[in-house]
């Protein structure tokens, strides 16, 4: 694979991640989220990413499956389209819990509004995280049904990659992705896999594809307890850390997706090139 095309004559595109401390009130968590989304927009963002479970995180595992909406409608479709076209920027619900055959699970959906506010990409999550140790214990196959294919949706940095949290340590996926200039990373990790894994997955994601990752992340403390590690980030084809929100607690990162720097690291260093086995 030739370095990408995407060069220095297109200019940079700003992006802008949006942390949440979400609960179990769907709009309690979009009044949450509209300011900040209102922020990344004037501080320049024409693409916004929102976490996974932006919109509904509680006390019990089926609070999502009790919000969940037909697709196409629904109040969390709604806020999206709505403030997309608001702002004129390309706003991503990091998942939105969609109705599927089975009354007791939900797809856990990653859509895409465009400055229209139409919707343009849905990404259903595939990898279903489970995770046991003591007291602590998930298994988001109990009430979520996975998806079964990668998407993608061009945006005017490029193609822009779909992935949802546990997707990240599959890199198989990310290479079903193909070319992206961007992936984005929507997500809820716990505090306990975050501060072992968080930095390390995204780093690689971006090292592998020679691509930009944003990641929009929950942190901080959920209704019963629960704990999510934040750090929400932009990073760069080279493992670089653009932009992070170190502090747990609400709040945007903001950084540019310089298509110059893709370019720069792909013929420097022509890994994509070099692969043998596909």
């Amino acid at each position: 694979m030739a370095a990408n095309d995407c060069s220095a004559a297109v200019p940079r595109f700003r992006v802008a991640a949006v942390q949440m401390v979400s609960t179990g009130d769907v709009e309690a968590n979009l009044a949450q989220a509209e300011p900040l989304i209102a922020a990344a927009a004037a501080d320049g963002a024409r693409l916004v990413l929102l976490p996974e479970y932006f919109g509904v995180l509680g006390a019990r595992a089926t609070d999502k499956v009790d919000a969940r909406e037909a697709d196409g409608d629904g109040p969390q479709q709604a806020f999206l389209s709505r403030l997309a076209r608001a702002h004129g920027i390309f706003l991503l619900g990091g998942t939105v819990p969609l109705a599927c055959a089975d009354p007791g699970r939900v797809r856990s959906a990653l859509l895409v509004y465009g400055p229209d506010g139409r919707r343009v990409a849905r990404y259903d999550k595939i990898h279903l995280f489970a995770f046991a140790r003591g007291d602590e214990s998930y298994d988001e196959r109990r009430t979520i049904e996975p998806g079964t294919v990668p998407q993608t949706f061009d945006a005017p940095c490029g193609r822009v990659g779909m992935a949802i949290c546990y997707d990240l340590r599959f890199p198989e996926l990310f290479r079903a992705l193909g070319d992206c200039a961007l992936v984005v990373a929507p997500a809820a990790f716990t505090a306990t896999t975050g501060a072992s894994h968080w930095h390390l997955l995204l780093r690689a994601r971006a090292v592998e594809n020679q691509c930009y990752v944003l990641a929009a992340a929950q942190g901080g403390t959920h209704p019963a307890g629960r704990r999510t590690y934040g750090h929400s980030a932009l990073i760069d084809p080279w493992g670089r850390i653009v932009a992070e929100r170190a502090e747990e607690g609400p709040g945007i990162v903001v950084g540019d997706i310089d298509p110059a720097r893709i370019a720069e690291v792909r013929a420097e260093l022509p890994a994509l090139a070099h692969r043998v086995l596909r």
